[in-house]
């Protein structure tokens, strides 16, 4: 009974938590359980009976395994449990969603029992996680001759499993809860120094918003116990940032549905608005739940009589409400008008026709997106067996097609890995279709949550389809804690039982690998018509285009090699002019969204595509801004890039990959040697000009054009949180871009971090060769900030360490990392001294490292959310300012930040990143760190 006993004890630790005893998932806990519900006189019986049926995980954990056995053994007659009854044992299968639930169902409705036959032929129509094994075994009986076989096949040919699940109710009556006014990151409804509990949902349930917001959406259920809570982003957008699905599973345990008795804190169908409408990211994982996301529309620019947006001091627009949505307004959501209404329903308040879709309608209807991408597999498999015309339940794809209209690169793409579409058809932006998915990359504060949506779904090996899949171990890797050396194994182990390259070694057969996800996958994408998915919003590669995605959707791509989406609008991004010797690439980034939002004055980038024209820089430089553009808002981006550069880029990652076989790294299904081959192919085809660099046609429509004038970036750029700002909604947002000029040589800076995924090599060979000319200067080097540097990747390490650049760092270094002895706890207190970080994601990630609270921190990284790279103190708001990395180790050095003229001599010789316009001929916009 000891692992019974150590089950309890877990359970009194979690009760002096306020949490309930943790969902079962282990195979032998359970036989345990099931022999003490075997035995009458078992003390323990009750309860044992109450954690099989309530608290044991469906799918293909190995709970689910021998729970599915049992209720067999019942079924069968060869057990009497006299509280599971036949029927009652048919009802917990029901539930238990694919794996090895649907084997023992097959086994019984193919078995010589006919009434028990048709029992679990009727619960084996309501399933749809079926899989190649279990439709080959429904077709082998078919094809002899099995009526049972026929009746569920003819059952999946019309959907049943959908068809006669509820409709969508006419409406729905919600009451308002405004969390936050502004934009809300998914960081204030998922906290990422709290990724280690995501795959505990009740756990990580407690770090939802605040206790007080907990307690407040619970007064309002108790008052308003027919409606549902609408969770609001007042005068903002809702789910920023990340795609974050424990931020919706999170909203869903507060304000959703549960999704079955008999499992435990899984909840669905959460609603969800924003002044600003829904992240385009954030929105795909509501869609993973059958959740609604709404656009509110409520505040609007105030107009002048000529019609033009009346401005603040600040340049701002100035806003009015059209209608409050104040915390405990009750409304109505009409989904048949599709209509967002008053209380009593007469009056109409806004649109809502885009958040119910047929599609979107669908995965409310069936509970999740799951369900529907399984079950049109599912139909169109029953009647290519039983050789009939399908006739879909489902919505047909959405295809758009505007006669005599070019392509968008972003269309070219969907349309050559389009599946399912009419033969010949071409595919403009707004068409809704599946699509292949060529790169699949999991991130390890999200992969243990991604493993469990695989057994949920019943997937037990990657699809053959997917060229490369990568599992990261980048987001825990700055401090080896008990809370990573508890988690990090068990994800590793089972992603690479899956069919994953995985970043860690479970058996440390070979050295660990714990680069940034997003660098890797940049690596491993070896063509530039290729759709990628990753489990972070900074999957945005320099080739072909990424989406970043919550776990349920990186699952779905793992288990399928599919994705289903619209094809977005594009803008397109040029530029003009010439770029000044002493700025930096990043710099242009940072004036990307500022002179786009002087241009358009909205954020037209905001859910499209950016399709920049920037093919003079390789994928590593590129990356810097396909890497930015989630904070942009974007959708994605595509980088066009031109031939030679494509090639020597494709070159470098072959390179890399070599590097990831010669360390061991290769999986048994020769993954990442099949990618070199992949790449190989694609030179070729360049080479010989049968398949050039993708590009758009002259043609193409795009939504908006911006053009960036290099000519006007003559100081370096930062993003500014602007925490004092007076409008709210003004806030951590990446709107505000300022000159340094701005600060007047004035802002302390109490901590200057260059790495994260934003930086590349030559970002940390900048490092070394300020370091050199300031001891040139000045005969040493001394900070009055700490400078904490992380390299994205071991491999820019050993690149640093062969050309004498690491050395120079290593001299000026307080702390160097030591992978044979990895920090065992995050560090909290620094000296201005410089620290040589291990490669990750370290301050960005904010989950392991922080800088003091009420710190200000000058950074390269992505993000400026309040909280995440540092917290609010009792006397000062935390900032964290982004920038380039001269500009944050000469802001380290000096405490503050520089005058352009101290700027301008600190970089003097230095080979900054370069780039021209595409368009020009330069003769060297390549940087020489290559």
């Amino acid at each position: 009974m000891s692992l019974y006993t150590d089950y309890l004890k877990e359970i009194e630790t979690r009760k002096e938590q306020g949490l309930n005893p943790k969902p079962i998932e282990d195979d032998a806990l359970t036989r345990e359980i099931i022999s003490q519900i075997k035995d009458s006189a078992n003390e323990h019986r009750e309860d044992s009976l109450k954690y099989f049926i309530y608290n044991t995980l469906p799918g293909t954990t190995s709970a689910a395994g021998e729970k599915a056995k049992f209720l067999k053994e019942i079924i069968l007659g060869e057990a009497i449990v006299e509280e599971i009854s036949v029927s009652f044992a048919f009802e917990l299968l029901s539930h238990m969603k694919g794996g090895p639930s649907v084997e023992v169902l097959l086994d019984l409705a193919l078995g010589d029992d006919s009434a028990i036959a048709q029992q679990a032929a009727d619960v084996l129509k309501t399933q749809v996680f079926l899989y190649d094994a279990d439709t080959a075994r429904l077709k082998a009986a078919f094809d002899a001759g099995n009526p049972v076989a026929r009746d569920v096949l003819e059952s999946y040919a019309n959907a049943e499993f959908y068809t006669k699940l509820p409709d969508v109710e006419d409406e729905i009556k919600v009451v308002t809860y405004i969390a936050a006014e502004g934009d809300i990151s998914t960081d204030l409804l998922s906290p990422g120094n709290q990724a280690h509990s995501r795959s505990d949902r009740e756990l990580h349930g407690k770090c939802f918003i605040s206790k007080e917001a907990q307690d407040e959406i619970q007064e309002l259920q108790r008052q308003h116990p027919d409606k549902r809570v609408m969770l609001i982003a007042e005068k903002g957008t809702m789910g920023v940032g990340s795609s974050r699905m424990s931020g919706v599973n999170n909203v869903a345990l507060w304000t959703g549905k549960q999704a079955s008795p008999y499992v435990p804190f899984v909840n669905v169908a959460p609603i969800v608005a924003g002044t600003n409408g829904i992240s385009p990211i954030f929105l795909t994982t509501v869609g993973v739940t059958g959740g609604i996301g709404i656009d509110l529309k409520n505040w609007v620019k105030k107009l002048s009589p000529e019609g033009k947006p009346i401005l603040n001091n600040d340049g701002n627009p100035i806003l009015e409400q059209k209608y409050s949505v104040e915390t405990g307004t009750v409304l109505t959501i009409n989904t048949k008008d599709k209509k967002l209404l008053n209380d009593s329903g007469d009056e109409e308040l806004a649109d809502v026709a885009s958040s119910f879709s047929p599609q979107k309608v669908e995965f409310m209807k069936a509970g999740g997106s799951y369900a529907i991408v399984f079950g049109k597999k599912l139909q169109t498999f029953a009647c290519e067996t039983l050789g009939i015309e399908l006739k879909s339940a489902f919505a047909p794809s959405k295809e758009i097609y505007h006669e005599g209209q070019g392509l968008t690169a972003v269309e070219k793409i969907f349309n050559a890995n389009a599946v399912g579409v009419r033969p010949g058809a071409v595919l403009h932006a707004g068409s809704d279709v599946r699509v292949k998915v060529n790169i699949v990359g999991s991130q390890d504060t999200t992969g243990l949550m991604t493993s469990q949506e695989l057994e949920a779904m019943a997937a037990t090996v990657l699809s053959p389809t997917i060229d490369g899949a990568y599992q990261s171990g980048c987001h825990t890797a700055s401090v080896w804690d008990f809370k990573a050396q508890e988690n990090t194994p068990k994800l590793m182990a089972f992603m690479h039982k899956f069919g994953l390259i995985t970043a860690r070694d479970p058996k440390d057969v070979y050295h660990s690998m714990t680069d940034v996800i997003h660098k890797v996958l940049n690596d491993i994408t070896v063509d530039d018509w290729a759709i990628i998915i990753g489990g972070d919003s900074h999957t945005r590669m320099s080739k072909g285009v990424a989406f970043g995605a919550d776990s349920g959707t990186v699952a779905l791509a793992l288990a399928t090699g599919e994705a289903t989406m619209p094809i977005p609008e594009s803008v397109k991004v040029t530029f003009k002019g010439t770029m000044a010797d002493h700025m930096d690439f990043r710099d242009v980034v940072h004036a990307t969204q500022a002179q786009m939002l002087k241009q358009f004055g909205d954020n037209v980038f905001q859910g499209r595509i950016i399709e920049v024209h920037i093919g003079t820089l390789l994928a590593d430089q590129a990356f810097t801004f396909t890497d930015w553009t989630a904070e942009m808002k974007a959708k994605a981006s595509i980088c066009i890039s031109q031939d030679e550069t494509l090639i020597e880029s494709l070159e470098i990652a072959k390179s890399r990959i070599q590097i990831m076989i010669d360390k061991g790294m290769e999986n048994e299904n020769k993954m990442l040697h099949g990618l070199i081959a992949i790449a190989e192919k694609r030179i070729a085809e360049i080479k010989s000009g049968e398949k050039p660099a993708l590009t758009p046609d002259a043609n193409a429509k795009y939504f908006a054009e911006v053009v960036v004038d290099l000519d006007e970036i003559d100081e370096p750029m930062i993003a500014d949180p602007d925490v004092n700002n007076a409008d709210v909604s003004k806030r951590y947002t990446h709107d505000t871009i300022r000159p340094i000029s701005y600060y007047q040589a004035d802002k302390k800076v109490d901590l200057g971090f260059v790495g994260s995924c934003m930086v590349h090599k030559g970002d940390v060979k900048i490092v070394a060769q300020m370091l050199r000319n300031l001891e040139k200067l000045n005969g040493t080097v001394e900070f009055k900030a700490p400078l904490v540097v992380a390299a994205p990747t071991y491999n820019i390490i050993d690149e640093l360490k062969a050309e004498g650049d690491w050395t120079v760092l290593q001299k000026y270094s307080g702390f160097e990392f030591d992978d044979a002895a990895p920090k065992l706890e995050a560090r909290t207190e620094y000296e201005n001294i410089l620290y040589l970080e291990r490669p990750g994601c370290s301050l960005c990630m904010g989950n392991q490292e922080k800088a003091a609270k009420g710190d200000t921190v000058l950074a390269t990284s992505t993000r400026l959310f309040q909280g995440r790279v540092v917290e609010d103190s009792k006397d000062k708001k935390g900032e964290s300012l982004l920038a380039s990395t001269p500009v944050v180790v000469l802001s380290a050095i000096l405490g503050r930040t520089p005058t352009v003229e101290e700027y301008k001599a600190s970089v003097e010789g230095i080979d900054l990143t370069k780039f021209a316009p595409p368009l020009e001929k330069p003769g060297n916009t390549k940087s020489a760190h290559f």
